[in-house]
């Protein structure tokens, strides 16, 4: 679990170096039940003249157990191998929204063990950087009445 840490650490750090890129989550901190679904989002600022297939994306979920891809695109191209079986039909991407400067990733049929920290790490032409949100999912209520 610390080499995670170090190595998106190590990115944090490479991006301050080697480029401006500015990286945001939309909100800090996600609520919500199980099978519902949620929109994480990220934005950033891209130049005029970004193309999608310039712009790398990788979004994972971090917990204390594991760690999962939740999302990779690169060169325009969803990478679906990469993504954890977990996710696998459950995430979808708002390919438009990415001119915009917006990461919008839609996770449906929540489950509990989707609760953890989302990291995106985002790559253009101005550099690499990252934001970090966090998501809870709580179980259904089952109300019993006997």
């Amino acid at each position: 679990m610390k080499m995670i840490f170090r190595i998106l650490l190590l990115i944090s750090f490479i991006s301050c170096i080697f480029g401006s890129l500015v990286v945001n989550v939309t909100q800090t901190h996600y609520q919500a039940e199980q099978n519902h679904s949620i929109t994480l989002e990220w934005t950033f600022t891209p130049k005029p003249d970004v193309s999608i297939t310039s712009v790398y994306i990788f979004c994972q979920l971090v917990t204390d157990l594991r760690v999962s891809v939740l999302f990779h695109l690169h060169g325009g191209v969803e990478v679906s191998e990469s993504q954890d079986q977990q996710f696998s039909g459950r995430v979808q991407f708002d390919r438009d929204e990415l001119r915009e400067g917006r990461i919008r990733l839609q996770v449906s049929r929540l489950r509990t063990d989707d609760s953890g920290r989302y990291y995106c790490n985002i790559r253009t032409s101005d550099g690499w950087n990252m934001d970090v949100c966090r998501l809870n999912v709580t179980g259904e209520l089952v109300q019993c009445y006997c």
